[in-house]
């Protein structure tokens, strides 16, 4: 199982000429667009797809969560904050031998009837990255160096660029090392670099980007990113064989920033939530801000998409909202951002909703409420001090790039190299299709029905 982070099938169609490996396997592929979940991010979506539970089931609703009954405590989901298994949990308790490589949320990494390495939210400077730990020192001598992840949301491009392809590298060069170890019944390996690519690059290969740049030593570089992971793919692919059966999924897919809506700076406007004293300077996190809590009704954390907080009386320390004005609070909410123009006069388009309306159980510590913003173009700031509602520049670091709901799947049968084209599929049937794939009983709380491959054959 080979994750591509953040690809969609318009990607795959635009580097297709850089990406011979891969085509080739599409070609001889069972595809479809796979839909994403809500939210369309790594983290809950990956989990989604290797449980085959919805985010509220799981209990993750993105890269940070709030502390309940806190204003500015947040933590990052670990491998233990899922509340449902995985597929390689199921194996793991069926004698099967398993080996999995950065599949988020995982760090720790958990214990499973073979190896797993941890993801890209592996912190700076840990040595229990691996389980079994006794593989850290071997791994770590493949690698030559770290291959997590990178830091990309800088000004230095080149840089970027540079730590990317090296990251790159070093992955693959581990995979194929724990791939040589033994007959692995389930082999699934995490790729960030396309997500990484896109949110660096995205503005200097598509001349349809709002800010469009052209930098003769950045155009290329997506394109010959796209290229050495087709390499290390085709390499990983001659080593596997032809006889084994291969599943190429994305999470969610990719498409450009247009820009980003200042939820926080709108709340305020609106007088829902309510300052002390100015922003100490532009971009300041809310952490960071005088906010006058028992004055302030509403605050929203931003990222890829906005999570609503109520200051409800008897659950925040100083709350305000009485729990009986809450349906009223959410509908003005509602009503006002479906009023949003963006600063050309059209309508910004806002998808507001409750974790209740979306998932059939909400576990965990979701937010009260979850907005999309144009279609999930423009993201959510959470900074205040701008002084304005639209900014063109991601408020966490420059970034070209958002998700989108379309990925991709792609499943070869060796033993029918037909292609083949299905309708749309939901990220959570793959739970199901590897369920049924391995033979294993379907849990109670899978969603979705297997997707239909071909042949029904099992392998092992």
């Amino acid at each position: 199982m080979i994750g591509l982070d953040s690809m969609s099938p318009a990607l795959l169609e635009r580097f297709r000429d850089r990406t011979p490996r891969l085509q080739a396997l599409l070609r001889q592929s069972t595809q479809a667009t796979l839909v994403s979940c809500d939210p369309p991010i790594t983290v809950p979506a990956w989990a989604v797809m290797c449980s085959g539970a919805d985010p509220g089931m799981l209990g993750l609703y993105g890269f940070r969560h709030r502390r309940p009954g806190s204003y500015d405590r947040t933590y990052i989901p670990a491998s233990s904050t899922a509340q449902r298994p995985m597929i390689w949990d199921a194996l793991s308790r069926a004698g099967r031998r398993v080996a999995v490589l950065g599949m988020p949320p995982g760090y720790p990494p958990p214990s499973v009837n073979g190896v797993y390495v941890s993801d890209f939210l592996t912190p700076d400077g840990v040595t229990d990255w691996a389980n079994p730990s006794s593989l850290v020192p071997e791994l770590a001598q493949v690698a030559g160096g770290g291959f997590f992840d990178v830091a990309f949301r800088i000004d230095d491009r080149l840089a970027v660029a540079r730590d990317l392809f090296e990251m790159t590298r070093r992955r693959w060069k581990v995979a194929r090392h724990v791939w040589r170890k033994e007959p692995w019944d389930l082999f699934a390996i995490h790729e960030i670099g396309p997500d990484r690519v896109h949110h660096a690059f995205w503005k200097y290969f598509d001349q349809s980007h709002p800010r469009f740049a052209h930098d003769a030593k950045l155009s290329g570089v997506a394109g010959d990113f796209y290229a050495l992971l087709d390499e290390e793919i085709g390499q990983f692919l001659d080593l596997v064989g032809p006889d084994v059966p291969v599943l190429v999924a994305s999470d969610h897919g990719s498409q450009a920033m247009e820009g980003c809506f200042c939820i926080n700076e709108w709340l305020i406007d609106k007088g829902l939530l309510r300052l002390k004293r100015p922003p100490a300077r532009t971009g300041t996190p809310l952490e960071e801000a005088w906010v006058d809590w028992g004055k302030t009704q509403v605050w929203a954390a931003g990222g890829y998409y906005a999570r609503f907080f109520l200051n409800l009386k008897g659950r925040e320390p100083q709350g305000i909202v009485a729990p009986k004005d809450q349906a009223a609070l959410t509908e003005r909410l509602r009503s006002e951002l479906n009023q949003v123009k963006k600063e050309d006069g059209t309508p910004l388009g806002v998808r507001l909703f409750s974790p209740s309306e979306v998932y059939e159980e909400v576990r965990g510590d979701p937010p009260d409420l979850m907005a999309y913003f144009g279609d999930l173009r423009w993201r959510s700031a959470g900074t205040v001090g701008h002084g304005r509602w639209f900014t063109t520049e991601n408020d966490t670091g420059p970034d070209d790039a958002v998700h989108s709901f379309e990925g991709i799947f792609a499943y070869r049968d060796p033993h029918d190299p037909r292609g083949r084209q299905l309708p749309p599929q939901r990220i959570r049937s793959v739970g199901a299709t590897l369920y049924s794939h391995f033979g294993l009983p379907v849990p109670g709380f899978v969603r979705g029905e297997p997707i239909i491959l071909g042949p029904a054959r099992r392998h092992r």
